[in-house]
């Protein structure tokens, strides 16, 4: 079972969920982030969530000086309004107190407050409801032009010298490909959080694509076919 079909309606998912501000970092539905954690606020907070609902939203924080930093500290540096929960999937404890964990992405999120507590973390209000689509696995893949997006990714991969398991990307689902790309893809936070804020799993496939052909023309890439 997908970590997503534990939740069928927006009310399924939590109100106020603890947040981990990663610049340059999205998650989307039923995508899939690795995360490495190793300073202590966010031990707490993984502990703490592995004792609860095993949610946490992943967000990325607004452009500043001190936003240049990965995950800046306190609560002082602002975030983007629109970020994707996800609940935790696998959980591994190393010898160095480092944990290992995997988000699988549930459903995007509006920020809306957030929340005073005596945590070493951030924690917020936030709101699932202009995103309740989200929580229906597949939706939009038909509308995905598919050719356009496996075309674009071979030239990409070409142009960098880049081998990929073609035979698992072609059984691959359309909305797992666009989402999985979207989240593993080198963009900057700004690219990163277009892809995050498309409306549709169809304007995500073209931001992913626009932003390919740019990189590719930028570079002299050169094309490729499916095989």
């Amino acid at each position: 079972m997908a970590a997503s079909d534990k939740y069928r309606r927006p009310a399924d998912l939590p109100r106020q969920i603890p947040l981990f501000p990663l610049r340059g970092a999205i998650l989307l539905p039923r995508a899939t982030l690795p995360l490495n954690v190793f300073e202590p606020r966010y031990l707490a907070m993984v502990e703490d969530v592995m004792r609860g609902d095993r949610v946490i939203g992943v967000v990325q924080p607004q452009a500043s000086s001190e936003a240049r930093i990965e995950s800046p500290s306190g609560n002082r540096v602002p975030l983007k309004k629109v970020g994707c929960a996800g609940r935790v999937t696998t959980y591994q404890e190393l010898d160095d107190g480092r944990l290992l964990i995997t988000l699988s992405g549930v459903a995007r999120f509006n920020l809306t407050a957030e929340t005073d507590v005596a945590k070493p973390y951030r924690v917020a209000d936030v709101d699932f409801e202009s995103f309740a689509s989200d929580l229906t696995a597949g939706l939009g893949e038909d509308d995905v032009d598919r050719d356009a997006l496996l075309v674009v990714l071979r030239k990409y991969l070409d142009a960098n010298r880049l081998r990929a398991d073609w035979r698992t990307i072609l059984k691959s689902s359309s909305e797992f490909l666009v989402n999985a790309l979207s989240v593993m893809s080198p963009y900057g936070p700004e690219e990163k959080q277009a892809l995050l804020e498309a409306k549709n799993l169809k304007s995500r496939a073209d931001v992913l694509v626009a932003l390919a052909e740019m990189e590719l023309a930028t570079s002299g890439g050169a094309g490729g076919t499916i095989q």
